[in-house]
């Protein structure tokens, strides 16, 4: 009796070190400081994953881009050294993924959701861009619609056609560089890394390519005013290398798969509110915000779209872009 006791008991034991041994904890990156509204949800994402997976699949996050940029991290997540990401997509990666930086292609969060959430055009094309990285596509993260962030008073900011004299940041992505030149601006491609110093030491004079989020976090102390330009929709991406994701039991893959589902549909939710709660702080911070009415948001529109779009659609191929943009076209 003692040694059937004994040898459950041992054999208890080595099922429990080996179910230790089996668990499986995945990296995963984002680009903004603890926490703020991203590394908040993602613990909550990382929570119920532990939970539904018995403790079988832990997440381990690193905020601020701890583990390189997000070209970097993208290119690493292609390769299986980072397993997961949520950030924007990059772009040098392939010039179609443009396609989701494209300016002025919603006009209000109701047609956001329809073109870049589950289902939508830009949401499918997104997909099966990533899919050829050897990576899987988990959910879209909707931040805002884009502003601009000045360090000094506006001038004429709802009208595109008056030449500001102003030179603003734009990230190295070209439909960026000719929205900043169509709205205005002088535009100078200028690393994320380097953008607060520009604007610090008068380098340039504000910041395109962000949203009040994105101001807030990372340029409140420079920013004196805000202009809600609806410039684009700032969507980030759930990303998974794909072979870590078909290496996970079935079990657990569908508890990642799910779980990232509901970060996607709550985050639906709650991104409209964020983006005027962020306003409201940078005004709090003591910027100015700069509300336009629907005629200059309109007029903006239009004269952006004219002048980029077909820069931008021959530069991902005219075909595929426009493919696309027919299905979501205003």
């Amino acid at each position: 009796m003692k040694k059937s006791l004994l040898l459950s008991t041992v054999i208890a034991g080595v099922l429990a070190i080996s179910s230790v041994a089996e668990a499986k904890r995945l990296k995963i990156s984002h680009i903004r400081p603890q926490g703020t509204t991203i590394d908040l949800e993602l613990k909550d994402f990382a929570g119920e994953v532990k939970k539904a997976s018995d403790g079988d699949l832990k997440m381990r996050i690193f905020a601020a881009s701890a583990l390189g940029d997000y070209t970097t991290v993208q290119e690493r997540v292609s390769v299986g050294a980072v397993d997961m990401a949520v950030q924007p997509a990059a772009t040098a990666a392939s010039r179609r993924m443009q396609i989701t930086a494209f300016p002025y292609v919603a006009e209000n969060w109701k047609q956001a959701k329809s073109i870049y959430g589950p289902g939508g055009a830009i949401y499918d094309a997104m997909k099966g861009l990533y899919a050829k990285q050897d990576i899987t596509m988990l959910a879209a993260y909707p931040v805002y619609f884009g502003g601009v962030a000045l360090n000094r008073e506006a001038i004429a900011p709802g009208d595109p056609t008056v030449e500001k004299g102003i030179k603003v940041r734009v990230p190295g992505i070209k439909s960026f560089q000719l929205e900043g030149s169509s709205l205005g601006y002088i535009s100078a491609p200028i690393p994320f890394s380097e953008a607060f110093t520009a604007v610090q030491t008068g380098v340039v004079d504000g910041v395109i390519g962000s949203g009040a989020e994105g101001y807030y976090a990372s340029f409140r102390d420079v920013t004196k005013t805000y202009i809600p330009l609806n410039t684009h929709f700032e969507v980030w991406y759930m990303i998974v290398n794909t072979e870590t994701l078909n290496d996970l039991d079935k079990k657990d893959r569908a508890v990642l798969v799910k779980a990232a589902t509901n970060f996607e549909t709550k985050r639906w939710t709650t991104a409209e509110a964020d983006q005027a709660a962020n306003e409201k702080r940078l005004a709090d911070n003591g910027a100015t915000i700069i509300k336009l009415t629907d005629e200059q948001l309109a007029a903006t529109a239009k004269k952006v779209r004219a002048e980029v779009w077909p820069v931008i659609l021959k530069d991902v191929g005219e075909e595929w872009g426009k493919k696309i943009l027919s299905q979501v076209a205003p």
